[in-house]
């Protein structure tokens, strides 16, 4: 028996929440793995910046929020940017995780505004009148 997606609160639409959401946890918990000094700017970027994106996803879950995606989008963004402006990008596998983290954030939320058509009708230029 198929089940509606709008009736289901976790539908397979929602996959890329879904990552981005264990993406944002897992940014959340990287001063603890990498052992980054805490306080520092890189810990504070991770606590931060991963608690928004888990945050914003968890919302994303249960209902389309285009401006959630796109505070994610941004803050995608300047996690992948993030240890050159904190000058930390001497630091290897900080800043690998940070790109390859932000990027993912950035790809998995591009994606979801395409695909999603709830978020696409949002678009610039998607018109509303039908």
């Amino acid at each position: 028996m198929a089940t509606n997606p709008d009736t289901n609160p976790v539908s397979a639409k929602r996959w890329q929440d879904q990552l981005i959401l264990l993406l944002g946890l897992w940014l959340f918990i990287t001063p603890w793995v990498f052992s980054y000094a805490i306080p520092s700017a890189p810990a504070w970027n991770a606590f931060i910046s991963g608690a928004v994106i888990a945050i914003l996803a968890a919302f994303e879950l249960y209902r389309t929020y285009f401006w959630a995606v796109l505070v994610n989008l941004f803050v995608g963004i300047w996690v992948a940017i993030s240890p050159w402006v904190l000058k930390v990008a001497d630091q290897r596998p900080l800043m690998w995780n940070e790109v390859i983290v932000g990027l993912a954030v950035v790809v998995l939320a591009l994606w979801e505004m395409q695909t999603d058509p709830e978020l696409h009708k949002h678009w610039p230029g998607a018109g509303h009148a039908t």
